[in-house]
């Protein structure tokens, strides 16, 4: 048994230096984001215009995960498994984060975003927040609304035997986000039911997923309740069907790296993400105009592509440290942040030196914070996940 761990090891080990890139790229994007939040409150003269830092980390993720999980899922084979690893890796620290901003709500208050009535309960029990009309009571709890639509569409493809290979989804999305762009002003379904029907189907239909039984019709129920959700009740359904764009392209990316695809889909797919909210009837936001989010999406890709290219080289250890820490540093910034500008107040007209020390000052503290609940929280609930698991001899 000795010399099977330490089999195991030496192959996670191996596999940990292949993906340290990747790991370097989600903590390129971790820290993106974390700059978007402290440079807008603490040092605005700083903060880019002619691109969206917080877009620009949060796209690179969305990259990363299309990337990596549906190769993963497949050369695994075991959905049972995986889905027990995200909820392991996804829902103990965000439950953590959701205590706490409730917890000092009575003295920073819960966002107006968040809806006052027990459908807000069941927005966030499923993630589906965002594609669900919700709010997070954490800003940055939207992005992981298209990581769970992306997670159920990747299992409903797996088990019915769909592999994505060819890139046609990237590019199928892309369209969508285009027509949805045209034809889809407003959110065609609204309320507090939405979120509650999604609870029930979510709840049934994993418990079916991981239990083995209907498996494939569950998985293909939860496939079309994420589809419905993204184009009939999510905040802004041009916007998230560009955000499953970007994430099969990561997708097909892997599929051209393995020799089992074209490249041209990716480009495609890219250009009709870039042009995605050109015409859209519900784009007035600074950072979907046409300069700055071509600006985005072009450091984007570039961003990626430069990682793939040296992915064969050693990574800096500081990189890849913030890789595994960026879920809780991606997470907990932003309470934290809230906290530092509640206590030290607007800075955005302080001096320089002030606002310079308490950026300095938050990034002191939001680091080590993230390291520890990445250690006590994150890291223990991914074991306890693995033990439910059987060993394999």
């Amino acid at each position: 048994m000795s010399t099977v761990r330490v089999e195991d090891q030496n192959v996670a080990r191996q596999a940990s230096a292949r993906l340290a890139w990747l790991d370097a790229l989600r903590g390129l994007g971790a820290l993106a984001v974390v700059g978007e939040h402290l440079l807008t409150w603490a040092m605005p003269w700083l903060r880019p215009t002619w691109f969206n830092l917080g877009m620009y980390g949060v796209l690179v993720f969305f990259l990363v995960s299309g990337y990596i999980i549906p190769v993963s899922l497949e050369r695994h084979g075991d959905v049972r498994a995986f889905w027990i690893g995200r909820i392991f890796r996804l829902y103990p620290l965000y439950l953590a984060v959701i205590g706490v901003v409730l917890g000092l709500s009575w003295w920073i208050p819960v966002r107006a975003e968040v809806p006052r009535d027990p459908s807000s309960v069941a927005s966030h029990a499923t993630m589906l927040i965002d594609v669900v009309g919700s709010g997070g009571v954490v800003n940055t709890m939207w992005t992981l609304s298209y990581e769970m639509v992306f997670y159920l569409l990747v299992t409903a493809l797996f088990v019915t035997g769909v592999r994505v290979g060819r890139g046609l989804l990237a590019v199928g999305f892309g369209l969508a986000a285009l027509a949805a762009g045209l034809g889809l002003a407003r959110t065609p379904l609204v309320g507090g039911w939405v979120a509650w029907v999604s609870l029930a189907v979510f709840t049934i239909g994993l418990i079916c997923v991981i239990s083995g039984r209907y498996r494939k019709a569950a998985a293909c129920v939860l496939g079309v309740m994420a589809l419905a959700l993204l184009l009939l009740t999510s905040r802004v359904p041009w916007f998230g069907v560009a955000m499953l764009a970007v994430m099969f392209t990561g997708t097909a990316i892997r599929r051209w790296e393995q020799g089992a695809g074209p490249l041209w889909p990716v480009a495609l797919s890219g250009l009709l993400v870039l042009l995605s909210p050109m015409w859209a009837v519900n784009a007035g936001w600074w950072w979907v105009q046409p300069d700055v989010w071509t600006a985005t999406i072009l450091l984007v890709g570039a961003t990626f592509a430069g990682g793939m290219a040296l992915r064969r080289r050693r990574v800096p250890y500081v990189l890849t440290w913030l890789g595994v820490i960026s879920y809780s540093l991606y997470l907990m910034h932003l309470p934290i942040l809230t906290i530092i500008i509640r206590l030290a107040g607007d800075l955005r007209w302080s001096p320089m030196p002030l606002q310079i020390g308490i950026s300095l000052l938050g990034l002191c503290v939001v680091l080590p914070v993230s390291w520890l609940t990445y250690r006590f929280v994150e890291r223990p609930a991914q074991r306890l996940g693995r033990s439910l698991l059987p060993s394999r001899s």
